[in-house]
């Protein structure tokens, strides 16, 4: 069984964390300075030298380090060495690591989109605090949307399709129930304020493509992706709930693989409490859901946090694996914490763990993983072995030269706005103006005469699938060498001929909804 070295137990044995446990889920706690970050970025190392991929966000931008080797000029580099001696890594040298750096802003790496359809109304519900009541006005406008072939990718539309909503409450009201002005102007309320927080980056194509995580490099080593998180937790609500997003995107994408031998994909949430914080019993209860039945996709998720009570219990008693630094007894819920996280380890009778916890040093952790049998071992006090790579951020120089050799340079960078809601409520906004005033020059029924102004769904279709059968041929042998799909328009590399084209038009609506409706079975 593979495994990957975590330090030198107090008993004088290795500790290791099994590869092919890794999947079980794992726990990261301590109070700030204590090493956290240190273990996360060795374990980071590890999973991707054994060709496993990995997701970890830079909440202080120090981990883009990773992507850097150490120095012998460290100014803590006696210590690492002199630790890396003493655990008996004879093989310790320096080294970087594969990294693609992302931002949802866009600003220190690829931006990261998905679609306002591909979101769906409940994470944004939750994303703009709505209650109970506005998310169901918020359902009704996704449905209409879908019913109507309008595709829901940017905030524009999601703007747009409010503001006909508003327009027209009592229309939409008899066709899926009540929808009131005072909700929707709710809903755009707070659209308006998280607009302001820069959440409209994260909305648009092209959208993410999930597999765009899993890739390993020339030398397979799985790619460490690292996201620029220092702006995005001004925002603590949108980095949660994107997280949330990529948590559910991943188990609707991955196929089943049981219990494989290594990790599909390793993915560390950082300040995890944000993703608890002030979330209601039943959010709490589906995130359980779906960290437990991602295991089964082969994805491993590692919560780190500074105290481990800031993770609900039904949460943690998923987390097998499990490196507890030290924690400080300043205040009765320190107590409690340490008290918690003592009774959460299988109890080594030649340890107090409850007195241990507070005794750490810096770089020291009371470690318990999953055997080859799927039981935890004992606990142990345990020097944490020394990364390989820098201890510190990447300048500016450096993530440049990163990024301008990533196997996604150019393919995300540019925002790409097609028709869509937006625009196609506007061209409908002009036509009912222009028809009005030919009505007051020419008469209603001259006017009827005419054939509309603004194609219908149907009509656009038709008239394209005559123009894109020619080059149809040529497009999927394209697409074909280039590896590349569309996940917001997945049927469009099969267009050809004016059936296809409609299919084309319909797919965004349909394939939303499917996802959406699949993510949501797991959400409520």
């Amino acid at each position: 069984m593979s495994d990957i070295f975590l330090g030198l137990g107090g008993n004088g044995e290795n500790q290791h964390l099994a590869l092919e446990r890794a999947n079980r889920h794992g726990l990261i706690a301590g109070a700030t300075g204590t090493g956290k970050t240190v273990t996360l970025q060795g374990l980071a190392e590890s999973f991707s030298a054994n060709g496993v991929p990995v997701f970890v966000a830079d909440v202080k931008g120090d981990l883009s380090g990773i992507a850097m080797p150490g120095s012998s000029t460290f100014k803590h580099a006696d210590k690492l060495e002199g630790r890396a001696k003493e655990l008996g890594m004879d093989d310790y040298a320096y080294s970087d690591n594969p990294v693609i750096f992302w931002d949802l802003y866009g600003e220190q790496g690829h931006p990261i989109r998905t679609t306002i359809s591909e979101m769906g109304p409940l994470l944004l519900a939750r994303l703009l605090d709505l209650n109970d009541t506005q998310e169901g006005v918020l359902q009704i406008v996704f449905r209409h949307a879908d019913d109507n072939g309008l595709l829901l990718l940017d905030f524009g539309d999601l703007q747009s399709m409010l503001g006909w909503a508003y327009d027209n409450a009592k229309e939409l009201s008899g066709t899926y129930g009540n929808v009131s002005k005072q909700s929707v102007g709710a809903i755009q309320r707070q659209l308006l304020s998280f607009e302001a927080q820069g959440a409209d980056h994260f909305f648009g194509e092209p959208a993410l493509e999930i597999d765009d995580f899993l890739k390993t490099d020339e030398n397979g080593r799985g790619y460490v992706n690292v996201l620029a998180a220092d702006k995005l937790m001004r925002s603590p609500k949108l980095y949660a709930t994107f997280l949330l997003w990529l948590l559910a995107e991943l188990f609707e994408s991955l196929p089943e693989v049981g219990d494989p031998e290594k990790p599909t994909l390793v993915f560390f949430f950082d300040e995890a409490h944000l993703l608890f914080d002030d979330a209601p019993r039943a959010l709490e209860e589906k995130i359980e859901q779906v960290v437990r039945l991602i295991r089964s996709k082969g994805v491993g998720v590692f919560f780190v946090t500074q105290n481990p009570i800031d993770i609900p219990e039904e949460v943690a008693g998923q987390l097998g694996n499990r490196v507890q630094h030290a924690l400080r007894a300043f205040t009765k819920r320190d107590q409690r914490a340490i008290r918690a996280a003592a009774e959460t380890f299988r109890i080594n009778e030649e340890l107090d763990v409850e007195e241990a916890i507070t005794e750490l040093k810096v770089g020291e952790a009371l470690v318990s993983t999953l055997d080859e049998d799927g039981a935890p071992t004992i606990v142990q006090r345990t020097l944490i072995k020394p990364p390989r790579s820098r201890l510190g951020p990447v300048t500016k120089k450096e993530r440049a030269i990163i990024q301008s050799i990533s196997p996604f340079e150019g393919k995300y960078d540019e925002a790409v706005d097609r028709e869509s809601a937006e625009e196609v409520l506007l061209a409908k906004a002009e036509d009912a103006a222009k028809t009005a005033e030919e009505v007051a020059e020419k008469g209603e029924e001259e006017v009827r005469k005419r054939p509309r102004k603004t194609k219908s769904i149907w009509e656009k279709a038709l008239s394209r699938g005559t123009k894109v059968a020619a080059g149809s041929v040529a497009g999927a042998a394209a697409a074909a060498v280039l590896g590349r799909k569309s996940r917001a328009n997945p049927m469009r590399s099969g267009v050809t001929s004016a059936a296809g084209s409609i299919a084309t038009d319909l797919a965004g609506p349909i394939a939303g909804r499917f996802v959406r409706n699949l993510i949501g079975g797991l959400m409520r």
